[in-house]
Parts: structure tokens; C-alpha cells; sequence
């Protein structure tokens, strides 16, 4: 969407782009209604904070159901372990490390505040290049940058570039990221329910009923968890019992395409191919 190449935060781009929010958050309430008699209710799974904890995530990408994998950029098991989730066919994204309110450290391939644009989006750019067989985006953390409308508008601008949808995680209600990613017509979804801030089996388990509760509701919806070993545990034990519940699972582009009617995300030749290379942890 050229139109917002050159954005500057003037009343007159402010009203343009809550005009595209708007449009596009009601045709995602109609998109994302009411399951289809043929299609039932489905669940996405994301597992955040992949490149870590080496263990954990080879149970994971073992695992038969097609859960998608958010790899964090230089991390010292995230190429390896994309390779391995992408030839068992789980689908993987960038984990992309943002500014949060509490200062926590971000780590390698980090975007942060006080970075101008051509800073950010060559931090961006490099980290998408780091994971291999990479399909979409979303942020780890961010409390901080998702609010910000000019570095969301930064970020947006470079995606677009790429054939890649992107995920709001949504640490934060006031979050704009998911907004400005529609004002671009980037592929876009927000997280429903986070599976596991607190790590007991009790707590996990009361999360994924609350996830497969949504998906009835409203035909699909999106959780997130991380690879904490009662996580895979419990994912372990109950995903294979989804069928016999009339639920569902797919991958984030696979909840994208029953929300748009199974058409193609991107047509061929649209985007620019992302180019794996050894990039910078910058």
C-alpha cells in the first residue's frame, strides 16, 4: 500500500489510517464470525520464545498436530530447530523483540524506541533473514512499541515488503500494532488467550478450554504459549483428543485462509523473497 511509503503524522494520515482501521476491523468481525456447517471450529497454537530451550522444542516440533513456531532472531538453537519444525511441517515465524514497559532486556535483534527508521528496519530486516522458512511475524513483548504509532508504522512499511502476515500478541489493550498491519493490507490476526503466564498444569488447562470455548463461539481463534516443559506436556497429551471434540487445528495461515474464504494470501511474484543470510545480531 504505497500511500503509507511516506507517512507523516499530520491530522489528515491520522483520519486516513483510523479510516483503514476501521474498515478493516469490521470486515475481520464478519470474517471471523460463526463457524461454517463444513468447516468446524478451529484453534492456532503458537509457541513464542522458540530458539531457547533445545529439549522442549524438539518435542515440539515432533508433535503431529501443525502448530506454529515463533522463533526468537541469534538465539542458539533457533536455526536448528526451524529446520527441523519446517520439515515436520509446522510453520514458523519471526519472534520479534520489542520495547516493553518494564525494561526488560530484549536481546540480539531488538527494536527499540529511541531508534530512528533506518535503524529499526535494517534490525528488522536482518532478523527476518536469521530464521529460516519464515512465514510470518509477531512480537515478543512490545508493551512499549506497540503503542507508538510512527515505529508500527516503521515496521509495517518493511513487512509489507515480504510475504508475511503478522500476529498482534497483544501484551497490551492499547496495542496499535494489529491496526496499522490492516492499514497496510498486511495478512493479519491477534491473539485470543495466552496459555501459560502461570505455569501449572491447572492453569494451562482452564486457558485451553477458555481457547477452544472462543473458537465455538466465533469459528476460530489464536492462543499462544511458550516452551515451558508443563506446556508441552499437557499439549502432548491433549491435542490428539481435538478430533473426538469436534475441534480443530491449523496453522496460523490455515485460520487466516478459513477467515478469507481459502484465498491466497499472497499472488506470485507479489513480494519480495526474503533472502536467508548470516545478518548481525545489530
Amino acid at each position: 500500500m504505497k500511500a503509507f511509503s511516506t507517512l507523516t503524522l499530520d491530522s489528515v494520515t491520522i483520519a486516513k489510517l483510523a479510516l483503514a482501521v476501521l474498515t478493516s476491523l469490521v470486515a475481520g468481525a464478519v470474517m471471523a464470525g460463526p463457524a461454517t456447517s463444513d468447516v468446524p471450529p478451529t484453534i492456532a497454537i503458537i509457541i513464542d520464545d522458540m530458539g531457547h530451550n533445545l529439549h522442549e522444542g524438539k518435542r515440539l516440533a515432533n508433535l503431529d498436530q501443525p502448530l506454529t513456531l515463533a522463533f526468537l532472531p541469534y538465539r542458539r538453537h533457533t536455526d536448528a530447530l526451524a529446520r527441523l519444525a519446517h520439515s515436520r511441517s509446522k510453520e514458523i515465524m519471526l519472534h520479534a523483540p520489542m520495547a516493553n514497559t518494564r525494561n526488560f532486556s530484549l536481546g540480539p535483534g531488538g527494536l527499540t524506541s529511541d531508534m530512528g527508521e533506518q535503524d529499526l528496519t535494517t534490525t528488522l530486516r536482518r532478523a527476518l533473514q536469521s530464521i529460516p522458512y519464515v512465514q510470518g511475524v509477531n512480537n515478543h513483548m512490545g508493551s512499549l512499541l506497540t503503542q507508538k504509532l510512527k515505529p508500527m508504522d516503521w515496521v509495517m512499511k518493511e513487512l509489507y515488503r515480504y510475504p508475511v502476515y503478522f500476529v498482534d500478541s497483544r501484551t497490551i489493550a492499547s496495542s496499535v500494532a494489529g491496526d496499522v498491519a490492516a492499514a497496510y493490507q498486511i495478512p493479519t490476526l491477534t491473539r485470543d488467550v495466552f496459555l501459560d503466564h502461570e505455569q501449572t498444569e491447572e492453569f494451562v488447562d482452564r486457558q485451553f478450554k477458555e481457547l477452544i470455548r472462543r473458537a465455538k463461539e466465533t469459528g476460530s481463534a489464536v492462543g499462544i504459549g511458550h516452551p515451558h516443559t508443563v506446556t508441552v506436556d499437557y499439549l502432548e497429551k491433549h491435542l490428539p483428543l481435538l478430533d473426538e471434540q469436534g475441534i480443530a487445528i491449523a496453522t496460523v495461515s490455515g485460520i487466516w485462509a478459513i477467515r478469507n474464504n481459502n484465498q491466497r494470501m499472497f499472488a506470485e511474484g507479489e513480494k519480495q523473497t526474503i533472502r536467508p543470510a548470516f545478518a548481525k545480531k545489530h
